[in-house]
This record gives C-alpha cells, sequence and structure tokens, in this order.
C-alpha cells in the first residue's frame, strides 16, 4: 500500500529539509503532497539566502490526518516560527498526534511539537539553539542526527535530512 506523506510548509523552510525528503519519499514509492497557508508558492531559504519555491498542492486548513500516514515539518528558522503561531498548523499537528499518525519535524521543526505539546517524556533532537526548548517542554534531549520515539521523529538539521526521511517512513510501518 502506498504511503502517504503530507510536508507542512511556509516561506522561509531550510530547502533541503523539505526537497530531500521530498525526492527519497518519492523515490520510496510513497504520494507526497505540500500544504502550506495558501495555494501561493512558497520560498525556500539556504541557510539565510533566498532558495527555490514549490507551489503547495492544498492549503493547511483543507488537510486531514485522516487521510496521510505521516505529517513532516521542515525546519529552517522562519518557517516554523510562523507555523506555530497559526491555529491551523498547530491544530493539524495534534490532530496527527490524537489519531496515532506520525509526527516529523527536523531542524527548528519541533518547535510545532512543543507548541502542540507533545514533547513531555518523550526523546527528541532538533536545531542546538531550540535544545533549551526542547528541554522546557518536557523532552529527553538527545544529541543524535536523528531520533525516533514512537510516532514522533526528531532530526537536527539539513544534512540529515535523507536519514530523517527514511526513518519517518520506517516510523508508518509500526
Amino acid at each position: 500500500m502506498t504511503k502517504r506523506i503530507l510536508i507542512m510548509a511556509s516561506d522561509g523552510f531550510e530547502q533541503d529539509e523539505l526537497f530531500v525528503p521530498l525526492e527519497v519519499l518519492r523515490g520510496q514509492g510513497c504520494e507526497v503532497a505540500v500544504a502550506a497557508p495558501s495555494l501561493s508558492p512558497i520560498q525556500a531559504t539556504v541557510l539565510d539566502h533566498p532558495g527555490r519555491t514549490i507551489r503547495p498542492d492544498l492549503m493547511i486548513g483543507q488537510a486531514r490526518a485522516e487521510e496521510w500516514d505521516a505529517l513532516l515539518i521542515p525546519g529552517g528558522l522562519i518557517n516554523p516560527d510562523h507555523l506555530r503561531t497559526r491555529q491551523d498548523a498547530v491544530a493539524l499537528v495534534r490532530a496527527f498526534a490524537e489519531t496515532g499518525k506520525v509526527l516529523g519535524a527536523i531542524c527548528h521543526g519541533p518547535w510545532l511539537l512543543v507548541e502542540a505539546n507533545l514533547l513531555r517524556g518523550r526523546r527528541a533532537t532538533g536545531w542546538r539553539s531550540i535544545r533549551t526548548d526542547l528541554r522546557n517542554a518536557g523532552a529527553q534531549v538527545v544529541d543524535e542526527a536523528v531520533v525516533s520515539d514512537g510516532t514522533i521523529v526528531t532530526a537536527v538539521g539539513p544534512r540529515d535530512a535523507a536519514a530523517f526521511a527514511l526513518a519517518l517512513l520506517q516510523a508508518t510501518d509500526r
């Protein structure tokens, strides 16, 4: 059966944290779609510089957790900081958690897991500048490139994007 993976992003996502998992997951036969605040193209960053754009397939408010096997949240500084202030984005993260679906967040992406109060007692990792936030949210911060804890998969940054995508896919088999 084909796995269905939803990527949620807005402007300011770190380019390799969306495009590398997108390519890896499609290469593994997954159906992958991108949800964003609107249907306008969203702009990546490569560190602090403009990167590629991608046109979303649907708006965040249209996404339903029960239609997907996993939700992937790329990082970058701007993207997750913007999304964690959006009620529809946080509600979607919570809906994935409530239905037992896999949640994956890389780099600064775990900020959405913090906002949704999903890390208490869980093992997690993320970009070094958010690790105190993860600890304050009750996570056991682990210094590993990719960390899987049940239905939550987290990763440090862009160089871990391919391994992160494969770990997320593996978590959907549990």
